[in-house]
């Protein structure tokens, strides 16, 4: 495919439809939109396939690590360039290209910024698809490779507050994404990462190709529906992601806390009418892992839904996607159910071990839907 110049019209589409990839989780509106646009201002960011590189190419791949609901988080435009630069120089590593780590309001345009500032592409093949809770998901089956070593760098944090923190950590995956999620509490809440140099070739198998296209195409069309109205705007997303409406409803509760630098907790919505009242209840750890449905009059639930599926709460008022920590009592929304089949996803959602740390978080029953 041609290659794409990144122009704030590509930022708008990014933002909005990776919001919805972002399942509740993948970072704020407000974050990717300006982290995009000061992109576009600062070069002329390009999304390149990866049949544009040569398959030696090396390409790095960027994130922001972190609890969306901290209230101290401090990752400024800088630090997402710092990330990339203290990864080539103590990794020792040439960079031809940037991968983010998934897609998000915030994922899917992370790398623009990065790539405007230092002169390398923006490559059209993010680790995952849709937005996920833990490193390794986002590490492309690296940690199935024998003897691999990791190497991340993390920047983030308010230096007025003295929780301005640069780090380097390299070693087995598994020990290394812990640490990286450790500078994120420590810094306040969230840092910068780049981490984790591989090849094209790599890249062409274990990462989501399309994605951020993907991205840009649901955003283009929420943003065409949306002189019509909210409701259309729904629409758009069930139509292009072949997704359902699973309940319309208000929120009637929201259970939140911070635990090791995510969020865990439950959203639940009350709907229906008076012929046949629905509740929903969804899981989240950051990004929404879980939809239980059951009649108002029933004591059966019904599992509608488990990660990697997507869950997004869109807003009745706006059309717009709500994160997890967004989500408030009172508020209209509807629930959007895509099945996996229907989303681009990287090799870290096709490995069921990966699963039992959400349900270690949750306490919710997850890897037994992998297989349904």
């Amino acid at each position: 495919m041609a290659r794409v110049l990144l122009d704030r019209d590509a930022v708008e589409a990014a933002v909005l439809g990776g919001a919805v990839l972002g399942g509740g989780g993948g970072g704020a509106l407000a974050l990717g939109r300006r982290n995009g646009l000061l992109a576009v201002e600062l070069g002329a960011p390009q999304l390149v396939d990866l049949d544009d590189l040569g398959p030696d190419a090396v390409l790095a791949t960027v994130s922001a690590v972190g609890s969306p609901a901290a209230t101290t988080a401090y990752a400024l435009p800088v630090h997402y360039v710092r990330a990339v630069e203290l990864l080539m120089k103590y990794g020792e590593t040439s960079v031809h290209g940037l991968i983010t780590n998934e897609c998000g309001a915030l994922a899917s345009v992370n790398g623009w910024l990065q790539a405007a500032a230092l002169g390398l592409p923006v490559v059209d093949a993010p680790c995952n698809g849709r937005a996920h809770p833990t490193g390794l998901m986002g590490s492309m089956g690296l940690h199935q490779v024998a003897g691999y070593m990791s190497t991340q760098a993390a920047v983030g944090g308010d230096p007025t507050a003295g929780r301005y923190v640069e780090a380097f950590v390299r070693g087995n995956l598994a020990r290394t994404a812990p640490l990286v999620l450790q500078a994120s509490v420590q810094a306040g809440g969230m840092v910068a990462v780049a981490r984790n140099p591989v090849s094209v070739e790599y890249a062409r198998d274990h990462a989501a190709p399309g994605a951020i296209r993907q991205s840009i195409a649901l955003g283009r069309a929420m943003l065409e529906r949306q002189a019509v109205g909210p409701i259309a705007m729904i629409e758009a997303v069930c139509e292009v992601l072949h997704g359902d409406l699973a309940i319309r409803g208000v929120v009637a509760d929201v259970r939140l806390e911070t635990v090791g630098g995510l969020d865990v907790g439950a959203v639940r919505v009350e709907g229906g009418d008076d012929s046949r009242r629905q509740v929903a209840e969804l899981g989240f750890w950051n990004e929404y892992v879980s939809l239980d449905l059951l009649e108002a009059d029933s004591d059966v639930v019904r599992r509608a839904a488990t990660f990697p599926d997507l869950l997004a709460t869109m807003d009745i008022s706006s059309g717009l996607p709500l994160g997890s920590a967004e989500v408030r009592v009172g508020q209209e929304v509807a629930v959007v159910q895509v099945d996996r089949r229907h989303l681009i996803l990287g090799a870290g959602m096709r490995d069921p071990a990966l699963l039992h740390s959400i349900e270690e978080a949750t306490g919710r029953e997850i890897v037994a839907g992998v297989g349904s």
